[in-house]
């Protein structure tokens, strides 16, 4: 996270070489200014997109540079919305693909019923991580992704979030991880990612995410955390199901937003508010 201060702003940015965007996770001032700073940054690192998460009252001003709004995350400011909106600077990077595909499986997904997880199973256990899970975390990105936005395959890197106290939750089976699931905890606006998901193929249809999901949100729950957020893979069928029968609430699609396995994939947002929840869904 880098925070650029000038005299017309204040922004905190998040430069993606990885992903090829610029992200601007936070901000005030003049966004005329703000503008012309993310276009000299996109063009000088050579970035594709640009993310800016905005208030209500700014959209307007952004669509006037053009920026364009593909998702929301209803409550992120502290019970404001965020409204994502997006620039690109490649004409590629902006073709919608699979557009009729994901709208087709995203109204599949609608249509199922909302519904909790059931006891787990035994021999499946579900705990946090500890630092020591590392080195298996490590192997269970590396087996289901073969490329991810975040460096979760660099056993130091993932050593580390586990040892600053990430929100990590992980399903066991005989001794071996085969599935695992984390939050990342914005304490300045009291909300939650729902994040770095993932289930070994052979344990997959268990609905082994959804007993992941049900504990960090009672973990959130206790910090006072109650907007939660996902961002899922727009082609994912299980994923999609797993949230949608959460009662997570779809709202956008975030355009080739990351490199996941082999390609830039299109990404939906879910997202769900805790406050209004007593027992279950």
């Amino acid at each position: 996270m880098l925070e650029v201060n000038r005299p017309e702003f204040s922004a905190l940015c998040i430069h993606d070489s990885f992903n090829k965007r610029l992200r601007i996770e936070d901000y005030r001032g003049n966004i005329s200014s703000i503008s012309h700073y993310i276009k000299r940054e996109m063009n000088k690192h050579q970035l594709e997109k640009a993310i800016i998460k905005s208030r209500y009252e700014q959209v307007e001003s952004w669509l006037k540079y053009g920026y364009r709004l593909e998702a929301t995350i209803p409550s992120y400011f502290n019970g404001s919305t965020a409204y994502l909106m997006t620039f690109y600077e490649s004409q590629e990077r902006q073709v919608h693909n699979y557009y009729v595909k994901e709208n087709n499986l995203l109204e599949k997904v609608q249509l199922l019923p909302l519904k909790c997880p059931e006891t787990l199973v035994l021999p499946y256990k579900l705990r946090k991580a500890v630092k020591s899970d590392a080195k298996q975390l490590v192997t269970l990105y590396k087996t289901v992704f073969t490329i991810y936005p975040s460096p979760l395959h660099d056993l130091i890197y993932v050593q580390n979030i586990l040892e600053d106290g990430t929100l990590f939750f992980i399903i066991e089976y005989e001794g071996e991880i085969v599935s695992a699931a984390s939050a990342e905890i914005n304490k300045v606006y009291h909300n939650a990612e729902l994040t770095d998901c993932a289930t070994l193929p052979s344990h997959r249809s268990l609905g082994l995410m959804k007993h992941l999901m049900v504990e960090i949100e009672r973990e959130l729950k206790k910090e006072y955390v109650y907007c939660v957020y996902t961002i899922a893979r727009a082609l994912s069928l299980g994923m999609n199901a797993a949230f949608h029968q959460l009662g997570y609430s779809y709202s956008g699609r975030l355009i080739n937003n990351c490199f996941i396995s082999k390609t830039l994939e299109n990404m939906n947002i879910w997202s769900k508010d805790l406050s209004t929840l007593k027992n279950g869904l």
